[in-house]
């Protein structure tokens, strides 16, 4: 017979005034799984999510802990219980060292009431150790990435011996080596026994790191089902309750005379010698790992920051070096008002699927309009989607220039990381 799951919901409502944020929602999280939870902006999550932690006291059903039924009063309450809750943007005392925060008015003292630092430190030592990651407890939390105060506040989680984990979009700001090491540390976590909430619109995410996954939407418990049985495309239609046509809608488009022509472009030791033409009626994606320097180039193509070497002309037009104003005049975008050609950087980050797919219809749209249009995305489904071209950085140079019908997630990653032919 299977044990109780650690937290589970029963039948929560919450509404605030005439607003129903949850009715009827139902969630079981059990020890040694990662359970995903899906749904568009204001689907419910984020009420659901502070309901578990305390945050909010629901209008009816409970909420129970290894079977038994619990009151969090506050989110002290929830975390003396042992839930975590582990947000995108962490906030640490930047002056205090790794291990100061993670003890933060709980350190171990010596005889005549000082603190032994010496024990702070090796506790938390043990903490990492544990999950399996490097970080110097000594060190200040001034000057951390978003990826190592994540695991610093997973750590202080650990530290209250916290079962329940929920983790609120923790990969929205990460680098693909972040996800990766967060992902070891998740895993690490449900080997060891924890129950793992994990919120994130990254559907290929929800596919590689969970078991099961709940879907709300408008307040309102869909289905709770094994990944294993559900397909991305299955996924989608339970969240935003209706087929979408594709989640990237790319209209035929007559692709016309250059708009945008860049020349050899280079700033020194940022990219070197990039050189590309967009063409009315075109979308060309511009790919490359975190650091290759695809949105260097974009601001140095816009005007925001001077090139060292090479030109960007505009139909024939030459723009100055470091003048947004010239780019803007002839025609130039970063957000689209009369835009002849749209620079778009990471268009989609951080929205749920149905925005994504209208995000999507609308550059289709403004391309089969004419417009020229450069899309930066480190989202690669969304680049092999949406792309007429793909045009691949490796540190700073143009790597690969492919053509939408030769473009596959082997031949991007190949040029992105140096090894194409």
């Amino acid at each position: 017979m299977r044990e109780p799951p650690v937290l589970a919901a029963q039948n929560l409502s919450k509404s605030f005034g005439a607003v129903r944020a949850l009715q009827d929602v139902s969630l079981e999280l059990y020890a040694g799984e990662v359970h995903a939870l899906a749904g568009e902006n204001g689907a419910g999550k984020s009420t659901l999510i502070k309901s578990l932690a305390g945050v909010y006291r629901p209008d009816a059903g409970g909420l129970f802990l290894d079977g038994r039924p619990v009151v969090f009063h506050g989110p002290a309450d929830a975390r003396d219980a042992g839930v975590a809750v582990i947000y995108q943007e962490p906030t640490l005392f930047p002056d205090l060292s790794i291990a100061e925060n993670i003890f933060m008015g709980r350190q171990p003292r010596r005889s005549l009431g000082r603190i032994d630092h010496r024990a702070v430190d090796e506790a938390a030592r043990r903490l990492f150790a544990r999950l399996h990651v490097e970080l110097d407890p000594e060190q200040p939390a001034r000057g951390l990435s978003i990826a190592d105060q994540q695991l610093v506040e997973i750590a202080k989680a650990l530290s209250f011996d916290a079962r329940v984990l929920i983790m609120d979009e923790p990969t929205a700001a990460l680098t693909g080596s972040e996800v990766a090491r967060l992902f070891g540390v998740v895993r690490t976590l449900r080997e060891q026994g924890a129950a793992v909430l994990f919120i994130s619109h990254r559907l290929e995410e929800i596919f590689a790191l969970c078991g099961r996954v709940t879907t709300l939407r408008d307040g309102a418990l869909i289905a709770t089902e094994k990944l294993d049985t559900l397909t991305e495309e299955a996924l989608v239609r339970r969240m935003v309750g209706r087929d979408l046509e594709a989640l990237y809608p790319k209209q035929d488009a007559e692709v016309g005379e250059v708009a945008l022509s860049v020349r050899r472009l280079t700033r020194e030791g940022v990219f070197t010698d990039v050189s590309f033409e967009v063409r009315c009626g075109e979308i060309v994606g511009l790919a490359g790992l975190i650091g290759a320097g695809r949105s260097e180039v974009a601001r140095a193509v816009f005007g925001i920051d001077r090139w060292d070497g090479g030109g960007v002309e505009v139909f024939g037009r030459s723009l100055t070096n470091g003048a947004p104003s010239t780019a803007l005049a002839a025609g130039v975008a970063l957000v689209p008002e009369e835009p002849q050609v749209l620079i778009v950087d990471e268009p989609t980050r951080g929205i749920d699927v149905g925005t994504k797919a209208e995000v999507h219809r609308l550059l289709s749209q403004l391309a089969a309009d004419g417009v020229a249009i450069l899309m930066i995305s480190s989202d690669l489904p969304e680049i092999l989607g949406m792309a007429d071209r793909v045009l691949v950085m490796h540190e700073g140079r143009l790597t690969a220039d492919i053509p939408r019908e030769r473009a596959t997630e082997e031949s991007v990653m190949a040029a992105a990381t140096g090894r194409a032919a």
